[in-house]
């Protein structure tokens, strides 16, 4: 950012740009979200709210922050005249350098992560934009210019920041006096949106997106005039929404849109939900949960950074914001409240994490969100299947993990996960265990899964040519989480996960007598050549050995049973973990001819060992230690074979 200063009136104003990023996002979301501009309204009353319950939650410590006005409370107001809307909180307000990290940034973190998830599409391009934090820049939507004016409550008056923008690449910074803490903004309507600035609009616009919240917002009263035929204003205050929590009213007094509206307050998305629960608990611990499955996973879902999760009050008042205590790691995409009737105002992170009503607390939260998605599993209907499959393609590499986080939730989970198999019709992630369970061969005993980088090596690795002979169905899992999940998930309705590509094959009943007879007899055929074979590989294998798993390959790589597979030791190199290598196991395939030419191979006995070793490595996505020699090796038998004929 660049900035220039200027002397105004004894305070210092700087003259700042807005990063290019920046310039290019306010741009595409004014034009984007045009089409529901009424939301702009919605997104403002929503910050005041949060800057209200920061206050609340700040001033348990400090009672000396609300600065003898406790009464905190949201106002609007409008000039036909001057064409301006003003919203004003007396919330904790922003300090100087807040408004610069809050204000003057938009979506500090992540910008390029947006710009590399835009589609193109309008529509989905404005609800992803409700996910990066810029519902403030909304204002322009319908304003040219925008004046916040701020202090932090805590500070003097003489702390008080002006901010200014017209929105399209510059803003303004101005240290001035301000009395009361908290924020106003001033919308400085366009034009063509001079309607706005009518009274009763919107009251309308805050009764249908802004009702559920807590805070009163008020209003001047507006009683019609016949002498002037127009409404006029009066001194008197009047509250326009409930001012009650919506999550503390029954369920049969909440409408469907009323429950969106507060998810995506409480979201800050522009998107209604995939699905919610609202229960009420009573008994030792009461409390009420209102939790949202959001249809959309949010950009920074990933970061380890940042702070997921969901809100906690107390008796209806905040406490504070993504108390990750509450629910566990696995579905920090859940949003909404928690309220709790006994929790000690005086509440701490500390605490929260040695409670024993935290723990009740998150137990049920969790048994809530688990039997939500389940019944969205469940739904035999077109739409509730769609539902269910847009929640898995969002949320299901991290409901994997909650099979090693969730102990005590892990066959639930398990039953909710779905797969892609060697018997899938698509690539979409659509068999349950349970599906597998039910169609295993009268004589399997184990759930047979293979991993890979990607979907298309896992399709295609050699370690499935005898399962496909056979008929037997095998997972196909490529996502990087999902070596996680078979080290913490061993088993499933007493059958055992078993990798088709670590320690010997063992297909226990489906392997005939005459197949056992013939391995026995190969293997005895083969041992001087598997011994020839190690003696050259003794550096790269631990053994060599004859298999029945091959029936196209010449060979393959097999992990020894207790050895750390190789696609799992290739993921944690790439997050710079220190891993002790475990020289795998070197399969070959008898039937195939080049390891029956390798039987009568002399000369170049050790160059065509090392390019099937090498061949191995590939077709399970590793990389050869010295790429450069295998291209050798392979040129020059090419360019040998080719002379000689054979």
């Amino acid at each position: 950012m660049q900035a220039e200063t200027t002397k105004v009136a004894e305070t210092t104003k700087e003259k700042m740009s807005f990063q290019a990023e920046a310039k290019q996002l306010l741009k595409l979301m004014i034009h984007s979200l045009y089409s529901n501009k009424e939301i702009f309204l919605r997104e403002l009353i929503s910050n005041a709210s949060d800057a209200a319950d920061k206050l609340r939650f700040e001033g348990l410590t400090d009672a000396a922050l609300y600065e003898s006005d406790s009464d905190l409370d949201i106002r609007v107001s409008c000039d036909a005249d001057a064409r301006t809307i003003t919203i004003t909180d007396n919330g904790i307000g922003m300090s100087r350098q807040e408004v610069i990290d809050h204000i003057g940034t938009i979506a500090k973190s992540g910008t390029r992560e947006f710009f590399d998830s835009l589609s193109g599409d309008q529509v989905k391009d404005a609800n992803l934009i409700g996910q990066f934090g810029v519902g403030f820049y909304s204002a322009f939507i319908v304003a040219d210019k925008v004046t916040l004016t701020t202090r932090r409550a805590g500070l003097t008056a003489e702390h008080g920041v002006r901010w200014e923008s017209s929105g399209e690449g510059d803003y303004t910074l101005e240290t001035v006096e301000k009395e009361k803490r908290g924020t106003e903004i001033v919308l400085h309507l366009r034009e063509e949106e001079e309607a706005l600035a009518n009274g009763m609009q919107l009251r309308t616009i805050i009764r249908k997106y802004s009702d559920h919240i807590t805070l009163p917002i008020v209003m001047k009263k507006e009683e019609w005039s016949k002498e002037e035929s127009k409404n006029i204003v009066s001194d008197e205050d009047e509250t326009i929404n409930q001012a009650s929590a919506l999550w503390a009213r029954a369920k049969n007094e909440i409408t469907p849109e009323q429950y969106n509206e507060f998810y995506k307050h409480v979201a800050h998305d522009f998107e209604p939900p995939l699905a919610y629960v609202h229960a009420r608990v009573e008994g030792k611990q009461e409390y009420t949960q209102l939790l949202y499955i959001p249809a959309r996973a949010p950009f920074d879902m990933f970061d380890r950074e940042h702070r997921h999760g969901i809100k906690l009050y107390v008796q209806r008042v905040f406490i504070m914001e993504d108390a990750e205590k509450l629910l566990p790691n696995y579905l920090r995409f859940i949003r909404g409240v928690i309220d709790a009737n006994n929790l000690p105002l005086n509440v701490s992170r500390e605490i929260l994490q040695e409670s024993r009503d935290i723990e009740t607390i998150r137990a049920g939260a969790v048994k809530k969100v688990l039997g939500l998605i389940e019944d969205l599993a469940k739904n035999k209907e077109e739409e509730g299947k769609e539902k269910f499959k847009t929640f898995y393609k969002e949320f299901g590499q991290v409901l994997k993990e909650g099979v090693g986080e969730d102990f005590a939730n892990r066959e639930r989970i398990a039953k909710l996960l779905r797969f892609i198999s060697t018997h899938s019709d698509s690539d979409e992630p659509a068999v349950s265990l349970s599906d597998y369970v039910g169609r295993m061969k009268e004589e399997q005993e184990k759930i047979y899964y293979v991993t890979a980088d990607n979907l298309k090596a896992a399709k295609s690795s050699p370690h499935l040519e005898v399962f496909r002979k056979k008929g037997i169905e095998v997972l196909l899992l490529s996502e990087r989480v999902d070596e996680w999940l078979v080290s913490n998930l061993t088993e499933f309705d007493g059958k055992q996960l078993q990798s088709v590509a670590k320690g010997g094959l063992d297909l226990g009943n489906l392997e005939d007598e005459a197949e056992k007879e013939e391995r026995e007899k190969e293997t005895t055929d083969y041992q001087e050549l598997t011994e020839k074979m190690q003696k050259s590989l003794e550096e790269q294998v631990k053994e060599v050995r004859i298999t029945l798993r091959l029936t196209e390959s010449p060979a393959c790589l097999v992990a020894d049973t207790h050895d750390m597979g190789g696609n799992l030791e290739r993921l944690l190199k790439q997050a710079g973990q220190a891993v002790n290598h475990a020289k795998p196991i070197l399969e070959i395939n008898p039937h195939h001819p080049m390891v029956q030419r390798l039987k009568t191979e002399e000369q170049h006995f050790d160059d065509w060992t090392h390019i099937l070793f090498d061949q191995a490595l590939l077709a399970e996505g590793g990389q050869p230690e010295d790429p450069a020699a295998f291209v050798k090796r392979l040129n020059d038998l090419l360019l040998l074979t080719s002379l000689s004929g054979k």
